[in-house]
């Protein structure tokens, strides 16, 4: 152990030095004078490397190193959270101090074995508390030793043991020194479509997405720095689970986000009826939403007056339709359309406007008064085409007109559509035609109502059938500009104007401003630099292109949420994660290929975790007999668990009168069992108002969870409450109180009351 110390400790020198050495640089680079509009901007992006640098170096404080690899022709591989050259003092061909656990050469740590050794004869786990080495496991990847003692279907089974036992801790960490050979399989995997990982409860699946994101920036930084990765979770209760995994393995620059957050500007904290919400998610919706859309395009009936300075005009159906059908010919989304229909529209109100005012001054009398040659006929029109642009002008910006065009076309925002849908039974009824008036019903809302998360993905469909037309926005900025030039010419002409002459008469010779910067130049350092992350631009910019997109339990998105998703990963580079299994929403998915493929044909491959890591095989048991009595269907590929504890689940029935006092009393003895570990109740959704929290802190040793809020997490002990209410409340009650039920990896328990049956399999279980 010591030689081994006092390698860790030259490897956290090695750290501190690089430490010194990058914060050296961007020191050096904030202070540096730059020149000109490409200095500046050479400036900033060094600063930004270096600062990048930085983070990925302090994330590598916690584990720095944890294995080592000893080679058949005798040399040493150690292995760690990043790379670390040696130092400068040995030269460029010298081996790495440390080896990244992402590189290829590193891979035989996670994937050698006695039989397969990969030209290794020993794998070494070293485990460190602070820069402290506390342990040492050796394994030996001799083919004697492997017959001789019997082969391991797990990697560094002592130090995967070690991690599996220790408490939780309210926040998932990463398992970098512990990657099983199936999980490296997904990390490492090369495929460049849409990757599925399948994997039932305590497979890994989350910690091996997050690890494959890290991997994937590794390896193609070049690519996703400028693009960036995009990790969808269900909840931000899971999302504040998993917040620390990508920093601790030195990757800050990824945007996690669930689907509800996915449209800037909008706070999709609302509630609604579990029927609305998988409504919300039907394919159909498309349709929806575009019926709704062309229904504010309107040719109407009945005529509208409009009151203008050249009198009244009437906008009727006749005049819209050929506008509507001029505007819809250029196949904009609605809001880029509508110019071409208010032109069209303006050109028939200017010409009506024109017509009117001949009538009111060629009256028969007036004609008859007119100084006409014999044979001349009488002028039926007295305005030109210039008279008439000069109505049409008027008439442009005249709020009576701008009124009725709103009326008929007018300028929408997604939230404008969707809210006014919801808010009108006759809107719904022309646009949804499929649904029945229940379903209709069901949509139905108060136009200041929240939005909730099934409506996101909606207004994205609405946002690309509108549209955006920012050619205002545009004209303002190219102005703004103008005047900066303009002014920065202003600038170099005093300069030039008061420059001191004073060089025995050579004017020539007199350097000014001008001679050196040109007023665009000037100008342009004036300009406001965009210093926003690569996330933070994503998460602001609802159009953003993702280079990959990480899903997490991914099950659970609606056919419209995928449409979402594969509008911000046009590559249709992905990695999904989840379980058929564990499905609680009505619009998630039953099968994988119906999916997938109508987005992405024969581009997906299905990967299977198949070994459950978290899970004692005692509470795996008992959570698929129930499932599979509940659905009449075992539950596919049940993964094989590593371990048994000798902790069976137990039950408590109580009277219903006396159910909270019980279940304090029995959250009491828990902790006292637990010691550090921390513990999950599990509560209908139903009585999360009394029970759960809406935003609960998971680093509280007791957190009360709905079974939504539950999905993805891991506690040292589970108590659920009264199964037979998560089994009738949820559209796929069975998944949910399967979900429940393979949360926990060290107690497990049920509390319920005589008048909510128990499933079978657990009422046999002991009681308490």
């Amino acid at each position: 152990m010591g030689r081994e110390q006092e390698y860790v400790s030259r490897l956290y020198r090695r750290l501190d030095g690089l430490r010194r050495e990058v914060s050296a640089r961007l020191a050096g680079t904030l202070r540096q004078v730059a020149g000109g509009h490409q200095g500046q901007w050479d400036r900033e992006a060094a600063a930004s490397r270096y600062t990048e640098r930085l983070a990925r170096l302090a994330a590598a404080e916690h584990g720095l190193c944890f294995g080592r690899l000893d080679l058949r022709d005798g040399r040493r591989r150690y292995v760690g959270r990043i790379g670390l050259p040696a130092e400068d003092s040995a030269g460029e061909d010298a081996e790495p101090l440390l080896i990244d656990w992402r590189a290829p050469a590193a891979r035989p740590f996670y994937l050698a074995t006695a039989l397969d050794p990969h030209g290794m004869t020993r794998r070494r786990h070293i485990r460190t508390q602070g820069r402290r080495v506390v342990e040492i496991n050796d394994e030996f990847l001799d083919p004697d030793e492997a017959r001789r003692t019997g082969e391991t279907e797990l990697t560094g089974e002592a130090a995967l043991m070690a991690a599996l036992k220790a408490d939780r801790t309210g926040r998932m960490g990463d398992i970098v020194a512990t990657i099983q050979a199936e999980q490296d399989a997904v990390i490492r995997s090369g495929h460049r479509g849409v990757l599925v990982v399948q994997g039932g409860p305590g497979t890994g699946k989350t910690v091996v997405a997050l690890h494959r994101t890290a991997y994937l920036l590794y390896t193609y930084r070049d690519l996703l720095a400028k693009r960036g990765v995009l990790v969808v979770g269900p909840n931000p209760t899971f999302l504040s689970y998993i917040e620390d995994v990508l920093p601790g393995l030195g990757e800050t620059g990824v945007l996690m986000s669930t689907i509800g957050g996915l449209f800037p500007g909008v706070e999709a904290g609302g509630v609604e009826h579990p029927e609305a919400a998988a409504i919300k998610g039907r394919q159909e919706m498309v349709d929806v939403v575009a019926r709704a859309v062309r229904d504010r395009q309107r040719a109407p009936d009945e005529p509208l007056e409009i009151e203008t300075a050249q009198g009244t005009l009437v906008l009727d159906h006749d005049t819209c339709a050929p506008a509507r059908e001029r505007a819809r010919r250029t196949r904009l989304p609605h809001n880029l359309a509508r110019p071409y229909f208010v032109d069209a529209v303006l050109d028939a109100l200017a010409r009506q406007a024109a017509d009117r005012l001949n009538e009111s001054i060629l009256l028969p009398e007036v004609i008859a008064d007119l100084d006409l040659e014999p044979g001349e006929e009488p002028p039926t029109d007295l305005f030109d085409a210039e008279d008439v642009a000069a109505i049409r002008q008027d008439l442009r910006h005249d709020p009576a007109v701008h009124a009725a065009l709103d009326e008929v076309w007018p300028e929408l925002t997604p939230q404008r559509l969707l809210a006014d849908l919801y808010a009108s039974p006759e809107r719904l009824a022309s646009a949804a035609p499929g649904l029945t008036e229940r379903e209709r019903a069901l949509l139905e809302r108060d136009p200041s109502a929240p939005w909730t998360p099934a409506d996101v993905p909606l207004l994205d469909e609405a946002a690309e059938l509108l549209g955006r037309d920012d050619r205002a926005e545009r004209a303002r900025a190219a102005a703004e500009h103008r005047r900066r030039v303009a002014y920065a010419q202003g600038v170099l002409d005093v300069a030039h104007g008061s420059r001191s002459i004073d060089l025995e008469g050579d004017e020539e010779a007199a350097l000014t401003p001008g001679d050196l910067v040109d007023a665009e130049t000037l100008a342009a350092r004036h300009d406001e630099r965009d210093l926003r992350t690569t996330a933070e631009r994503a998460a602001a910019d609802r159009t953003w292109a993702f280079g990959h997109v990480i899903v997490d339990e991914a099950q659970e998105l609606s056919p419209m949420a995928w449409r979402l998703l594969f509008r911000r990963c046009p590559t249709r580079w992905m990695t999904l994660v989840g379980d058929l299994a564990q499905t609680g929403d009505a619009a998630g998915a039953s099968s994988w290929e119906r999916v997938l493929e109508p987005h992405v044909p024969g581009r997906w491959r299905l990967e299977r975790l198949t070994v459950n890591y978290r899970m004692p095989a005692e509470f795996m048991d008992v959570a698929t007999r129930v499932h599979a009595e509940l659905t009449g269907a075992p539950v596919e590929e049940q993964p094989r668990s590593v371990r048994r504890i000798g902790e069976t689940p137990w039950r408590l029935e109580v009277p219903a009168a006396e159910l909270a006092d019980r279940l304090n009393a029995v959250v009491a003895d828990e902790v006292a069992l637990l010691g550090q570990g921390h513990l999950a109740v599990i509560v209908p959704s139903g009585r999360s108002k009394a029970l759960a929290h809406e935003d609960p802190d998971l680093r509280e040793q007791v957190v009360y969870l709905t079974v939504a809020q539950a999905k993805g997490l891991e506690f040292d002990s589970v108590v659920i409450v009264e199964p037979a209410e998560i089994l009738a409340e949820g559209p796929r009650g069975p998944n949910d109180l399967f979900v429940a039920l393979t949360r926990a990896t060290r107690r497990l328990g049920i509390v319920h009351t005589p008048d909510r049956p128990l499933p079978a399999p657990l009422a046999g279980l002991r009681s308490r």
